[in-house]
């Protein structure tokens, strides 16, 4: 069973140019630079962003069986909430130098999102319907006794 304590914030380098910033983001398996850059650790198989939701709003409300997630706020901030079926925790994502991993199995939400925000989504997998849960005490059952 995964637990919170596998969530963790990354940070991530910027790259000062004359012409401004820029992050570069590399999976473990395919970064060469080494020397302590922070990396995405899983090969990414699918990329997508959450824009346009209000501060009221909460998106998530699911967790995956399988897909591990990264998080990066490229414009504004928001915040996610984690949970195993056991603890909880918030995380902050103020900048677009901040990401949060996510591994298997854990409840997330993302929510107080800034005007203008946009949120980065990086998995581990294409999209698969099948491997959402969608009902937190369907959640917690399996989480706890693995039964689908």
């Amino acid at each position: 069973m995964m637990g919170i304590e596998q969530v963790r914030l990354l940070q991530f380098q910027d790259l000062q140019f004359e012409a401004g910033k820029q992050i570069e983001l590399a999976c473990q398996e395919e970064n060469r630079k080494g020397g302590g850059i922070e990396t995405v650790p899983f090969k990414i198989r699918r990329v997508f962003y959450m824009y346009a939701s209000d501060h009221s709003v909460i998106r998530g409300n699911h967790a995956n069986r399988i897909s591990e997630f990264v998080l990066i706020n490229v414009h504004g901030s928001s915040k996610v909430r984690v949970d195993d079926g056991m603890d909880k925790k918030i995380f902050e994502l103020p900048d677009p130098r901040t990401g949060l991993y996510i591994p298997p199995m854990i409840w997330k939400e993302m929510y107080d999102f800034s005007q203008g925000s946009v949120l980065l989504c990086l998995s581990s997998r294409e999209y698969d319907a099948n491997e959402y849960i969608r009902d937190y005490e369907a959640y917690i059952r399996e989480n706890r006794y693995g039964k689908f």
